[in-house]
């Protein structure tokens, strides 16, 4: 039986390609904003989290601009008044609907903020209302609880903001990413040989840095989601400062990197390293460089470094899929989880 997680994983390149044609256009909007503000502050929690991290590095290594992941507590618990004029909050929600940032939001324009909401949950979702410039996405309803398509279109939507704020990136490469996407989706690399690695394990560490960092935080949390796996996302940076001590023939390890990336000498070195204190290295893109220093490896998009992210996911989300069926693990509903996660 096909899951719901991987008909929605299927559903990607549709979800991005009316994602693109949506928002594309609005383009103009938030540049508008741009031109009000110096800096950027993402609010956002869970996978939305993840997402934002990518839009920090895109906006820093292609905008010009310093960005920074918000703690909403300063809004809501402590309830504290920033000077945020000049800044352009962007608030990432898959529903739309979440209390805390909805609040912190609101909290942000009321600071002097000028404001953006990504969800999927529509216009006339409280964020989406709250914000100046509303980028809803066009994944459609996802009903299993491990996020997919919803987002890669955040990081879709991302980069329409990064191209309103006159990153210098061009725009026919993310015109490109739904066909990517596609190819992964129909050649993932070696899915089954990664299983059977993670099959008897308790749990993994995933790194990468720069782009791919986002993706190897959002495939730690799917692989905990889903697949109950000890799974520890780390810049390969952080890495190498202590927390490689845990890696060994128990504990694998599973690097990401795009191919044309400055990261990617370093997630090599990283996976020489690992492979010779006789621990497993699973790799996710990187090309041929990355796969020969690995264990076993899944493929990544033909895209440059900016747009990549929305690939590189794609195998990690397999990847989750197909090891919690082999565990017996329902992926569309873990346990303890629902659809939208209020917090105080």
């Amino acid at each position: 039986m096909t899951t719901r997680m991987r008909s929605e994983i299927a559903e990607q390149p549709t979800a991005l390609r009316d994602t693109l044609d949506s928002l594309l256009p609005k383009a103009g909007e938030i540049g508008a904003l741009g031109e009000q503000t110096r800096q950027l502050l993402f609010i956002a929690r869970g996978t939305s989290d993840n997402a934002a991290v990518y839009g920090r590095y895109l906006i820093e290594a292609h905008a010009g601009r310093l960005a920074a992941l918000a703690a909403p507590s300063i809004a809501t618990t402590y309830k504290r008044k920033l000077d945020l004029d000049g800044v352009l909050a962007v608030a990432i929600s898959q529903s739309g609907r979440t209390e805390e940032i909805v609040e912190t939001l609101a909290w942000a324009k009321d600071c002097g903020a000028k404001t953006v909401a990504v969800t999927n949950g529509g216009e006339q979702s409280p964020l989406a209302q709250a914000a100046d410039v509303a980028l809803c996405t066009v994944a459609g309803e996802e009903k299993a609880v491990p996020a997919t398509k919803t987002y890669t279109t955040q990081l879709a939507a991302l980069a329409v903001l990064a191209i309103g704020l006159g990153a210098d990136v061009d725009v026919d490469d993310l015109r490109r990413v739904p066909e990517a996407v596609e190819k992964l989706i129909a050649e993932p690399g070696d899915l089954e040989a990664v299983v059977e690695g993670l099959l008897d394990k308790q749990g993994v560490v995933v790194s990468g840095r720069g782009m791919a960092f986002s993706t190897a935080l959002e495939t730690a949390l799917k692989l905990k989601e889903a697949c109950y796996l000890h799974a520890m996302g780390l810049s390969y940076a952080d890495l190498l400062h202590g927390p490689i001590a845990v890696v060994d023939a128990d504990t694998p390890a599973l690097l990401v990197a795009s191919e044309n990336s400055p990261t990617l000498q370093g997630t090599v070195a990283l996976a020489e390293r690992v492979v010779a204190a006789g621990a497993a290295a699973y790799t996710i893109g990187g090309g041929d460089a990355l796969s020969r220093a690995g264990t076993a490896s899944l493929n990544g998009p033909d895209l440059p470094e900016w747009v990549a992210p929305m690939g590189l996911i794609v195998p990690g989300q397999l990847l989750t899929e197909a090891l919690a069926r082999r565990l017996g693990i329902d992926p569309d509903a873990p346990r303890g989880l629902n659809k939208v996660t209020q917090t105080d």
